[in-house]
């Protein structure tokens, strides 16, 4: 049996907590790293990490207990990226939290590199699974969850973050439905509901709402929170934390491409890297804070 009181000094001296405009300064700042990974990359998708920078903010510099020091730490909480494309939030955000120096970063996408297009585990450490078939996240997650749960480790919770467009996928609601049937209470869903998805709006493609009542009728509880609220993305956590008996679903309202004023909302970057020239426009808008303070770069 884990020692809690060893544990709760280990998470005591591996994390410091920051304060809510600290994490905004660096979800600010992995937005930037993620323009440039991308414009220097010449593929990727823009659309998604921009808008999921303040869930991973909150994730690797709050909610997750982990030390980037020791990835296989035994007693880590696990966090799976289902939409694989969206990795370049996470390898920025790994960066700032110190599990590789931020230069490789320009590695994206290279060949060699440990920073392909979708995370491989086995290339670098802290990544727990391989994902590049959307719709498999969720039940890497289950099987994750389920074996902590027959182990009786009650300490380590797996979180997935998993995008809109994904639960298309049929095999999406087949792990819902084992999850909610298995009482997986250790296992928590952050879904990006930021509205697009490759081929348009979601509720054009292929309409998902009530997406609430979908999720509660599979015996899920569900959270909605605006998720370019870092307050409130770290609050939800919390919450499904204290959902002993249900899986829980985090909907979290994101802007696609927040931050950088042309791709909001487009679903056209939702695939789509900037070029130079729009590298520079987008820098200049985040670090401006769309023109709120002056900039030393200008």
């Amino acid at each position: 049996m884990l020692n809690l009181k060893v544990r709760l000094t280990l998470t005591k001296d591996m994390l410091h907590k920051y304060s809510i405009d600290q994490l905004q300064m660096i979800a600010n700042d992995i937005r930037e790293d993620i323009i440039k990974m991308l414009e220097h990359a010449g593929s990727g998708h823009s659309a998604g990490p921009l808008g999921l920078a303040d869930i991973f903010t909150a994730l690797y510099f709050d909610v997750l207990n982990h030390d980037p020091k020791n990835p296989d730490w035994p007693d880590r909480d696990i966090l799976i990226l289902s939409n694989g494309h969206c990795v370049p939030v996470r390898y920025a955000a790994m960066a700032r939290a110190g599990y590789l120096d931020r230069e490789e970063l320009m590695t994206l996408r290279q060949l060699g590199s440990r920073l392909q297009g979708h995370p491989e585990r086995q290339r670098l450490p802290g990544l727990e699974t391989t994902s590049g078939p959307l719709g498999s996240g969720l039940s890497q997650a289950c099987g994750i969850a389920l074996a902590h749960k027959m182990d009786h480790v009650l300490h380590r919770w797996v979180y997935v973050i998993m995008g809109d467009g994904e639960t298309d996928e049929g095999n999406v609601w087949e792990a819902a439905m084992f999850a909610g049937s298995k009482h997986l209470g250790q296992l928590i869903t952050i879904i990006d509901r930021n509205n697009i998805q490759i081929d348009g709006p979601t509720e054009t493609v292929l309409a998902l709402e009530d997406y609430k009542a979908k999720w509660e009728a599979f015996g899920w509880h569900v959270i909605e929170i605006d998720g370019n609220n870092i307050e409130e993305v770290i609050d939800a956590c919390a919450m499904a934390k204290a959902i002993v008996e249900k899986p829980v679903t985090i909907l979290a309202h994101t802007i696609p491409g927040k931050g950088v004023e042309f791709m909001e909302y487009d679903f056209h970057w939702h695939g789509s890297p900037p070029n130079h020239e729009q590298a520079l426009t987008a820098l200049k808008q985040l670090r401006t804070l769309g023109g709120k303070i002056k900039s030393e770069h200008e």
